[in-house]
């Protein structure tokens, strides 16, 4: 007897249709698995055989050959258990075959027939979707699952209960999903920072535009908070951005039965020992990596110049395309990595250069030599650099509160909405002949640009940021022109050097 069953493959964040044929026929016991399986997939055959056993379903002493069409695709993971089990029991008519025609099954088995959770049930919902199907995974799964509207959702705690529902004994009532869960970073709020005014403005200029932000300072001058308030400041996604940031997170595992949908923009931070696959995705696996988890919301880097070079300059497509493509020898990948990178770094090895109260102890060439660990091209793909003082006892005493992030993200807001209204992007995703339609200079403002050009020493990238970084600053002012105020703002933020 033949039974078909439907599955997925997940390809970056993107789910694939996979046909699981599981043919029974006479001869000697054997359970074959073709079709590109890779080791977790070809292991599936024992957990399925004690599964149906420990089920007490009937398993069956014949030869038993699955397929996993398309034969040339790579079939990765255990997600592949769940159907083709139900594929065996209906090529036994233990259940209807017909009632897994318009049902996309996935997930893992454990030898007593419990079905543990799996990565990737968004996405697997999002083609279910399109398919007009139905998604049978494990219960655990479920919530993840029904984040999707309009899906039929079915959670089955075990082999068992999933045959039960299918032969209609027993039917699975379909998951809800779980409401969306505030990210903490989003709670904390710009009032709780005193002074750095300035720090403070570049971030809200940065985050308005969407443009890249370094931040020197010593230790202890407030660069972590500044960044960790990011997401209070910025707009909460809409719901094509929700859904593309919370497929990401799926297909990495990382979101959990308890979470919803992901409605604030996300904020990474991770640690400067980080792996270049752990930064940007790879593995012999593909993830997505630090990046891709940032899409839409922000990437922060602390100690910037102690990630490893190599690590640093993986970093320059992402920020140019806004993706990472990680091609092996089988396939390529594509993962979305539309980030802002806000970063900080010391002004020196021992942190203290320019500090009020405690002396430099580096020498120049040490301090030279620090610098250079970010190169040239990675620094001119960041487009604002700001310093960020320490402030004494007594200046924090008598710093007097300033905006608090409902007050920044209503302005932020409004900025948006002018960038969105007239080039339907962001200012910092302006480039070639769209910049200048939307950064045209009357004469003043133009020839102020040029000779700050020319002291700055900058590149014709490192131009065009500044244009973009004006543009951004008229829109945060009401302003429909760039004015030589704008442009003054601007060029404030690209100091000749780091130290």
């Amino acid at each position: 007897m033949l039974a078909t069953a439907r599955s997925v493959a997940l390809i970056g964040v993107n789910a694939v249709p996979v046909e699981v044929e599981v043919d029974v026929s006479p001869g000697l016991p054997a359970f074959t698995i073709v079709g590109l399986p890779d080791q977790a997939v070809s292991e599936a055959r024992e957990r399925v055989r004690a599964a149906i056993r420990n089920s007490g379903l009937a398993f069956p002493a014949a030869r038993i050959t699955v397929n996993l069409a398309p034969a040339d695709l790579r079939k990765e993971g255990p997600i592949y258990d769940l159907p083709i089990a139900l594929g065996l029991l209906a090529a036994q008519e233990l259940l209807p075959a017909a009632a897994l025609r318009h049902l996309i099954a996935a997930g893992e088995l454990a030898l007593e027939g419990s079905l543990r959770p799996i990565q990737g049930a968004v996405n697997l919902a999002l083609l279910a979707a399109q398919t007009g199907e139905a998604v049978m995974v494990p219960e655990a799964s479920a919530p993840e699952a029904a984040l999707i509207e309009g899906v039929t959702v079915l959670g089955a705690a075990t082999l068992r209960a999933a045959v039960q529902h299918l032969t209609g004994q027993t039917p699975i009532t379909p998951a809800h999903a779980p409401p969306p869960t505030p990210d903490p970073e989003a709670l904390l709020d710009l009032l709780d920072i005193k002074g750095q005014s300035q720090a403070k403005r570049a971030l809200e200029v940065a985050l308005a535009g969407g443009h890249n932000l370094l931040m020197v300072g010593s230790p202890g001058s407030g660069k972590t908070m500044l960044a960790r308030r990011a997401p209070s400041l910025l707009p909460r996604l809409t719901r094509e951005e929700a859904l593309e940031v919370t497929r990401i997170h799926s297909a990495a595992g990382m979101l959990g039965s308890s979470r919803g949908l992901i409605e604030t923009p996300p904020y990474r931070s991770p640690h400067s020992t980080v792996s270049d696959a752990g930064l940007i995705g790879g593995g012999s696996i593909p993830r997505p990596g630090e990046v891709s988890l940032a899409h839409k919301g922000v990437l922060f880097l602390d100690e910037f110049p102690e990630f490893s070079r190599r690590a640093l300059e993986t970093l320059r497509q992402p920020l140019e395309d806004g993706q990472v493509v990680i091609s092996r020898a089988r396939a390529s990948v594509m993962y979305p990595a539309q980030f802002q990178l806000v970063a900080a770094m010391n002004p020196c090895p021992c942190g203290y250069l320019g500090d009020p109260e405690r002396p430099c102890v580096c020498k120049p060439s040490e301090r030279t030599r620090y610098a250079a660990r970010i190169s040239g091209p990675l620094l001119d793909r960041i487009d604002i650099i700001v310093r960020v003082p320490r402030l004494t006892v007594d200046e924090l005493s008598r710093a007097t509160p300033g905006e608090g992030s409902a007050v920044v993200r209503s302005r932020l807001e409004r900025a948006r909405t002018a960038m969105l209204a007239r080039q339907n992007e962001r200012n910092g995703l302006l480039f070639g002949q769209k910049l200048r339609e939307h950064t045209h200079l009357a004469p003043g403002p133009d020839s102020f640009i040029r000779a700050a050009a020319r002291q700055l020493g900058l590149t014709g990238r490192g131009f065009d940021r500044v244009l973009r970084v004006a543009r951004t600053v008229a829109d945060l002012g009401g302003s429909t022109d760039i004015l030589e105020a704008h442009l003054a703002e601007a060029v404030t933020y690209r100091p000749k050097t780091l130290v």
